[in-house]
């Protein structure tokens, strides 16, 4: 395969600007970006760029692979996830490690890494979830920070009983985030109304897909996004809010940010490019297909709200949530809901949907598109510039996208394993032609070829600048103060002896 590759006459976006370049890469890296480069060795594979777009390859901060969860595993593993991840654009995935009550987080990490080395076609990384609380899950957290290259700690406000911490857990847990500089993260919605929420619909006879949504309505997801930006903000951690699913959720990050919180806000593909209205479908596969947590709103004016506080700043990046199960899996809850696993689609389709719904719907301009899709992500998760620019010295993960070609998405074509597609018949404008990962063509003109294993582990230091330094600046303006003034010396009652 080429060292070296020489990408000519392409207009190169970035987060800031868009300008006609060459970019010429050499060993995994992009080693030169300038107009008409042609002094390169001869033994250079040279793609014509002309008329195309050159753009950072797009990161995905929200996957699980192979995720054992439900009674099952994932139909898409690190290799089927990772192949149709750069089949659609995206070069770097961001994983979570997600360990039972009880069970060591480092074992736990350890397990997913193996599982992510033998399989990736690209570069990924991985959160890990605080699923439990203890002195122990406080050490291993620091291991992680510290040795591991982890600087992120995802906590459950839902799935009771499985996943979920109480309020001083999560409290504590997000202290802990501050002291080592992490990013806390949270899925958030209030786990002890929806199991009550759950047995209602069950007692009610509801036991389809449309129960799902009706046990955890928008609500839910509110107040549970705007208590653990409380929680957060009195820890002085910041704060990640994973999958924004509504407007009610959006809302609160965005009335906590005009209070000068640090929280940031992940809508996902599917959020953004489909809605609710689906668990109602007389369909039971194609109802159940739909259903995740939080679940899509019915509100079908949701997706256009999400899409334009992401193109306005308000909202910061997208990640898919993507958890696939096939049909047979997602049978294990056919006569309850709650035994359905959670989980969609979208780690192929996520570049195209956001740049149907916000590109060519004229939301937002191609700048805007890579830092949603990869720029903001990689500052936020530390890893910028290496990660998220095209620049020299960053790696060669390259997307050469055409905006005037359509594809229209559907489970037959795919190359995700999951059989069920939640865009199914979406024509979306933007299609990559070439995407290239480490500096090699994964893929050529439509054509995949891929690598399993070849994607290398990215260490994500703590303290990430975008995330820490306003929360620096906040400490030291706003750090407690003591009133001076006299000491009180007048009588004081004796408590148990009033007549």
């Amino acid at each position: 395969m080429a060292k070296r590759l020489l990408i000519k006459g392409g207009t190169v976006v970035n987060e800031d600007r868009k300008f006609l370049s060459d970019v010429y890469c050499e060993d995994g890296v992009i080693r030169k970006v300038a107009p008409d480069i042609t002094d390169v060795p001869p033994d250079t594979r040279v793609i014509d760029a002309l008329g195309k777009y050159v753009m950072p390859g797009g990161i995905d901060t929200h996957t699980h692979m192979q995720l054992p969860f439900m009674g099952t595993v994932a139909a898409d593993d690190f290799y089927t996830g990772t192949r149709a991840a750069l089949a659609g654009g995206t070069t770097m995935i961001i994983d979570f490690v997600i360990p039972p009550k009880n069970e060591s987080l480092l074992q736990c990490y350890d397990r997913w890494k193996k599982w992510a080395d033998e399989k990736v076609c690209c570069d990924y990384s991985l959160h890990v979830a605080v699923t439990w609380w203890s002195a122990q899950v406080a050490k291993e957290m620091e291991v992680l920070s510290k040795e591991k290259g982890v600087n992120s700690f995802k906590m459950f406000m839902a799935y009771k009983d499985v996943f979920m911490l109480r309020d001083d857990e999560m409290f504590h847990a997000f202290k802990q985030c501050k002291r080592l500089g992490a990013l806390a993260q949270v899925h958030a919605e209030n786990g002890d109304l929806i199991a009550e929420g759950s047995k209602r619909m069950l007692e009610l006879g509801i036991t389809g897909p449309e129960g799902h949504e009706m046990c955890r309505p928008e609500e839910v997801e509110g107040e549970a996004t705007a208590r653990a930006i409380t929680i957060a903000n009195q820890a002085s951690c910041p704060l990640y809010v994973v999958h924004v699913m509504s407007k009610t959720a959006a809302n609160a990050i965005i009335q906590a940010r005009q209070r000068g919180c640090v929280v940031f806000g992940e809508p996902i593909a599917a959020s953004l490019g489909t809605d609710g209205t689906h668990y109602w479908n007389t369909c039971w596969r194609h109802a159940a297909g739909h259903v995740m947590g939080p679940p899509l709103r019915p509100d079908a004016s949701t997706p256009g709200f999400l899409m334009d506080l992401l193109a306005c700043g308000a909202l910061h990046t997208t990640g898919t949530d993507n958890c696939t199960f096939n049909a047979n899996q997602k049978a294990l809850g056919k006569d309850d809901f709650t035994k359905i696993p959670n989980g969609v689609n979208g780690v192929e389709d996520r570049m195209s949907v956001v740049w149907e719904k916000g590109v060519a719907s004229g939301k937002m301009d191609p700048c805007r598109f890579v830092a949603v899709t990869s720029t903001v992500a990689a500052k936020i998760f530390n890893m910028y510039p290496r990660k998220g620019v095209i620049a020299e010295g960053s790696d060669a993960d390259i997307v050469v996208w055409d905006k005037e070609a359509t594809r229209v998405i559907s489970a037959k074509t795919h190359h995700q394993a999951v059989d069920f597609n939640i865009f199914e018949g979406m024509r979306c404008h933007g299609v990559p032609v070439y995407v290239i990962t480490r500096g090699q063509v994964a893929v050529d003109n439509g054509e995949i070829h891929v690598v399993k294993g070849s994607g290398q582990f990215i260490p994500r230091p703590c303290f990430s600048d975008i995330v820490y330094n306003a929360i620096t600046q906040r400490d030291e303006a706003n750090k407690p103060q003591a009133v001076p003034r006299e000491p009180y010396d007048g009588p004081v009652i004796q408590i148990g002896k009033q007549s």
